[in-house]
């Protein structure tokens, strides 16, 4: 028998946007530090990156309980390093939402953020060094919108 809801998502990992940079003295990124403080939440990140899923399923991957699982998803969530990113329906009928990491990447840098013009300049550095296998105009243009967007 068929359901009139969906009972597995279409969820793909789908970073649009440039990175955010975060520097060591933004707020953020204290918040973003003690999410990712406990080896169970570097985990469930790190599974999340590879591909979006619902509680359970990462529940069942890693052979944690649900609870568990609910707990570090609810904290970076919070944190904003991963995103509801779809919802779909157990077979029971339950809403289950689908987590993976959110359009916008982060970038931390750990340093203070006065030393933007120092960062900027060491990643004009790494450019260089890579050479034109890596297309160092267009890095450095990416990294200049990055130093930017953070001022």
């Amino acid at each position: 028998m068929g359901t009139l809801f969906p009972t597995s998502s279409d969820a793909t990992i789908d970073r649009k946007e440039d990175p955010k940079l975060l520097c060591i003295d933004d707020d953020r990124t204290s918040e973003i530090l003690k999410a990712l403080s406990s080896d169970t939440s570097q985990e469930i990140f790190e599974l999340l990156n590879r591909e979006p899923l619902a509680a359970q399923d990462i529940a069942d991957e890693l052979d944690l309980s649900l609870q568990q699982v609910s707990y570090h998803l609810e904290n970076l969530e919070q944190a904003g390093v991963i995103a509801v990113l779809d919802t779909c329906y157990s077979e029971k009928g339950m809403e289950v939402d689908v987590y993976g990491p959110p359009e916008t990447p982060l970038l931390m840098y750990l340093g203070p953020s006065n030393d933007r013009p120092g960062m900027l300049e060491s990643f004009k550095r790494f450019a260089h060094t890579l050479g034109p296998i890596a297309g160092p105009v267009a890095l450095g243009q990416a990294l200049i919108r990055l130093v930017s967007d953070g001022e």
